[in-house]
């Protein structure tokens, strides 16, 4: 009996030193696979931050001359307001050490606010700039105004917090007062507009958030815009968006989307799942584009890596944040280990179609890779 009980004891102090060995494998991987992403984030914020220009602007490439990539044809130089606004969001989430960088660059796009007229949507001058031209001539405007929300509350001083609010009131009228008749802002150009619909629409909901007023009529009719084109048939507009593309809910997607179905089921997924009655109310539409998740080609986009793939990587991420489940899980996983295979040695992050610049493409990995963190 003696014998029977030391023999237990030994396998139940075996047993528990291979379990623990197993859970510290087990806690190991998560910390490693969280350790690597915190120092891709690091790197590529330290970039931005390092390239900042005098100004507190950033362009294409960069925020000056100097970081400008030798031999790239840049299709705009100087800054501007749509890159600089989407490097502030990603140095925004990507730590509080960057948060002198992010108020040198809301001062940049205060000014182009403040100095716009009450009417038209555009705050800014320049035009023909690179993301402008891929997600349509007021992405400015939208981006700007996501930052305005998130920073809503948050500067340094009551006074710029006074300018943030003012700013942030002045785009949500402009947006609100510049919606097409069918519900999106797909206007005067672009590449894959939906993209620029997606960032207005996205602009609203978190001013909404944030206490502004915000009409529900408008937001009401960007989601009935979205359900509708789904629905729409459509053809591709190139050879290119036409080969191998699986359609968005068994369709193919629209010539707004570049007859791109990622870039049109990422802007339908984020509209639609945004509260607990949306997701019940769209649950339909919702499963399918999650169905879609599976296929490689469809989360490919156009075929190669563009900021038109990062912008939709983000709205997916966020959705499926909001699901939540072993869905969002694989997804976040999957999503963050393509985008972090995508990263350069300095840090930075390049696009090989339509968008680019690294300015864009590693802000947005960024905000990609710090879903977790968003506001």
């Amino acid at each position: 009996m003696k014998r029977l009980v030391v023999v237990m004891s030994m396998t139940l102090v075996m047993g528990a030193a291979v379990w623990a060995t197993q859970a510290q494998r087990t806690t190991r991987e998560p910390e490693a696979a969280s350790a690597t992403v915190k120092g891709a984030v690091d790197k590529g914020a330290r970039w931005l931050a390092s390239v900042q220009g005098t100004d507190g602007g950033w362009g294409q490439d960069g925020g000056g001359a100097s970081s400008n990539r030798a031999g790239e044809r840049l299709e705009s130089s100087g800054n501007d307001v749509a890159n600089t606004a989407v490097a502030a969001l990603a140095l925004l989430q990507a730590g509080r050490q960057f948060e002198p960088n992010v108020e040198r660059a809301v001062a940049f796009i205060l000014q182009r606010i403040e100095a716009s007229p009450a009417h038209g949507l555009a705050i800014t001058d320049r035009q023909g700039t690179q993301i402008q031209r891929k997600l349509g001539p007021y992405i400015d405007t939208f981006l700007s105004s996501m930052l305005m929300s998130r920073m809503d509350g948050r500067a340094s001083t009551p006074a710029l917090n006074a300018r943030i609010r003012q700013a942030l009131q002045k785009t949500v009228a402009k947006i609100e007062k510049h919606q097409q008749s069918d519900g999106s802002w797909n206007a005067a150009g672009g590449w894959a507009p939906v993209l620029g619909t997606s960032m207005a629409s996205r602009s609203l909901f978190e001013a909404r958030g944030r206490g502004v007023a915000v009409n529900e009529a408008v937001l009401q009719r960007a989601e009935n815009y979205t359900v509708s084109a789904l629905s729409a048939p459509a053809a591709p507009t190139s050879a290119a968006a036409s080969t191998a593309r699986a359609g968005v809910a068994g369709g193919l997607a629209s010539a707004e989307a570049a007859g791109v179905p990622l870039y049109q089921g990422a802007q339908a997924l984020e509209q639609l799942s945004r509260t607990a009655k949306d997701r019940v109310q769209n649950a339909r539409q919702i499963s399918a584009i999650q169905g879609q998740l599976a296929s490689a080609t469809f989360v490919s986009g156009y075929g190669s890596i563009g900021g038109e793939e990062f912008f939709s990587y983000l709205n997916i991420s966020d959705s499926m944040k909001r699901i939540g489940g072993d869905a969002s899980s694989k997804w976040h996983t999957d999503i963050t280990q393509k985008i972090l295979a995508f990263q350069n040695s300095d840090g930075t992050w390049a696009g090989h179609h339509c968008i680019t610049g690294r300015v864009a493409m590693t802000s947005a990995a960024i905000l990609n890779l710090t879903v977790d963190r968003a506001r």
